[in-house]
C-alpha cells in the first residue's frame, strides 16, 4: 500500500469511529459515561486532524515528516482516581444493566478493529513510513484498556484494568 492510500484509509476509518463515539456521547445519560465517549470522540478527531495534516504535507511536498501525535490519554494518577469513581458509580447501578454497556461493547470492538487496522498498515507500508502509524498502536491500546475498564466496572466483574478490586479471601 502506498502512503497516500494508507493515510486516506486511516482518515476514513477514524471518521467512522469518531462519529460513533459522538453518537454514543449524545445517547448516554450518565455524565461520567458521556464524558468517556466525548473524550474518545475528541481523541479520534485529533487523529483525523493529524492524518489530514500528514496527507496535506504529502500532497504539497511529496514527503511526510514524522510529527508528534498527541493524545488525551490520562496519566496513571488520573486512572487511579477514575477507579474510585467507577467503583462508586457501580454501587449506584445494577451491574450489567446500564444503557452504556452496549455502547462500550461497540467501542471495545472499534478499538480492537483500530488496532488490527494499524497493525496491518505498519506491516504493509514502506519501513520509512511505519513510524507514522506505530504511535496509533500505542494510543489505540490505551483506548482499549480504558473501554474495557469501564465495561468491567459497570458490569460489576470486580476487576479494573485486570486487577481485582476486592479479595475473596478473609
Amino acid at each position: 500500500m502506498q502512503l497516500p492510500d494508507a493515510l486516506s484509509a486511516a482518515i476514513e476509518f477514524e471518521h467512522k469511529v469518531r462519529d460513533q463515539y459522538g453518537r454514543a456521547a449524545k445517547a448516554v445519560e450518565d455524565p461520567q459515561g458521556r464524558r468517556v465517549f466525548e473524550t474518545l470522540a475528541k481523541e479520534e478527531q485529533g487523529h483525523v486532524d493529524y492524518l489530514e495534516s500528514r496527507l496535506g504535507e504529502w500532497k504539497r511536498t511529496g514527503a511526510v515528516t514524522d510529527a508528534e501525535l498527541p493524545t488525551l490519554l490520562p496519566p496513571a494518577a488520573w486512572l487511579k482516581a477514575e477507579a474510585k469513581k467507577l467503583s462508586i458509580r457501580r454501587g449506584n447501578t445494577t451491574p450489567g444493566h446500564t444503557p452504556e454497556i452496549s455502547f462500550l461493547k461497540e467501542a471495545l470492538e472499534n478499538e480492537r478493529k483500530a488496532t488490527e487496522f494499524y497493525e496491518g498498515l505498519v506491516a504493509e507500508l514502506d519501513p520509512r513510513y511505519r513510524a507514522l502509524f506505530e504511535r496509533f498502536l500505542e494510543i489505540e491500546g490505551g483506548h482499549t484498556l480504558i473501554v474495557q475498564a469501564e465495561i468491567d466496572a459497570l458490569a460489576g466483574h470486580g476487576h479494573w484494568f485486570d486487577f481485582m478490586e476486592f479479595s475473596l479471601e478473609k
